[in-house]
């Protein structure tokens, strides 16, 4: 390998998934105040993400809707006081 293409933040780094839960231990550049162990007892850096391999549909094969916003609550409001008002 090329010595001293990394930049100097290069380092190993937690990423938590908030669907599933499931952690995985990545090489990366984040900024990051959080740590935790991993299963070595060593302590990294932790970075929550919303989406990845073990939550998206395309991986898992299960269709689910992720609404971390509230977009499709508001979707659906909007969509009803349309239908409501198309009636009148």
């Amino acid at each position: 390998m090329k010595a001293d293409i990394h930049p100097k933040n290069y380092r190993l780094v937690i990423f938590k998934d908030n669907s599933s839960g499931e952690r995985f231990l990545v090489g990366s550049t984040i900024e990051t105040t959080a740590t935790d162990k991993w299963t070595d007892g060593v302590e990294y850096p932790v970075s929550n993400v919303d989406v990845s391999s073990a939550s998206h549909p395309f991986y898992t094969g299960q269709e689910k809707v992720m609404d971390t916003a509230g977009r499709v609550e508001r979707f659906k409001a909007r969509a009803s006081q349309a239908t409501a008002r198309r009636k009148k």
